[in-house]
């Protein structure tokens, strides 16, 4: 087993490689003047198995070019398997046809990885499970549904809690979190009156007094759970604390949320957001690496991924 790093989120990798004590494969990935991306392997590989960890996240085109390349270079220098491990899966929320004449890019995204060579794929808290089904090859899902539950039970002191889906489509993540720390669910009703904007028409649930624990799995601009926080504090929530899988945290979402209703946001390293939050006190980075250093090495050896979740 050999583990391939790119370039979107080298600590995430070290921190795997160091987990499986495994020194990363040795390779060179620059940019060419006009942007290409070159990517070559410094050592030896054939025969081997090898995980590519990289996650699309902005820039999401060079990312995702970055990636293809990558598994493209393994494939010809005779890896026995390739899997792609990639944290964040970008271009997911174009799973399918909203209105018509649009693209379904995860569709593309995932005929372009399969093209390129991967045999199998690695990925957490894919925005719709659907897209598994894109693949013509194994996916593992990873979920970090049980990471958050283990933070929640040691950090936050509450015997009031209640699960709030900030949308229909996040009910089933809502649901089995609220089932391990033993909460009850309420759902906010909104609306899109445009791309990227939300409203919140009504909130399904008693929130009075309790404190509120929203999941989902990406934050961009932030608007959406700023606008929930806002509605739930209306409604009497004590505290509002939302737990993020992918923290795209686009324009000034971070300005935005620090001046936001919210106690505290958490999120995990599926996307490289070191610097970006370093000035702010209500974000809190969860590590995901043991996680994904277990799977693949799981998945080396043949053994379960599922029961990492039971």
């Amino acid at each position: 087993m050999k583990i391939l790093s790119g370039t979107s989120n080298p600590t995430l990798s070290k921190n795997i490689s160091r987990y499986l004590r495994t020194k990363l494969v040795n390779t060179n990935i620059k940019k060419f003047a006009d942007g290409e991306i070159y990517v070559e392997i410094n050592e030896n590989i054939r025969g081997n198995s090898v995980f590519v960890i990289q996650s699309s996240a902005n820039p999401a085109n060079d990312n995702l070019m970055e990636l293809l390349l990558c598994i493209d270079a393994l494939r010809r220098s005779s890896a026995k398997n390739i899997t792609a491990v990639i944290p964040y899966f970008g271009y997911a929320r174009q799973d399918r046809k909203v209105v018509p004449r649009t693209s379904i890019s995860a569709k593309l995204v995932s005929n372009l990885i399969t093209n390129a060579g991967a045999n199998r794929i690695v990925t957490v808290d894919l925005h719709a499970g659907q897209i598994q089904g894109f693949f013509d090859m194994p996916v593992d899902n990873l979920f970090t549904t049980p990471l958050f539950a283990r933070y929640i039970k040691k950090n936050i002191k509450s015997k009031n809690f209640i699960c709030v889906s900030p949308d229909a489509g996040a009910i089933e993540r809502t649901r089995a979190l609220a089932t391990k720390i033993n909460a009850d669910l309420a759902i906010i009703d909104k609306r899109r009156p445009e791309p990227g904007k939300s409203k919140v028409m009504n909130i399904i649930g008693n929130v009075k007094d309790k404190d509120c624990i929203i999941i989902d799995d990406i934050i961009d601009s932030g608007g959406t759970i700023i606008n929930a926080a806002d509605a739930l504090v209306k409604k009497g929530a004590k505290s509002v604390y939302v737990f993020i899988s992918h923290a795209v945290l686009s324009g000034n979402a971070i300005k935005n949320i620090q001046k936001s209703k919210i106690k505290k946001l958490i999120i995990t390293d599926t996307i490289d957001n070191s610097k970006k939050i370093k000035k702010t006190n209500k974000i809190q980075v969860l590590s995901i690496a043991q996680l994904m250093a277990e799977a693949i090495k799981r998945i080396s050896n043949s053994t379960s991924v599922s029961s990492l979740f039971n």
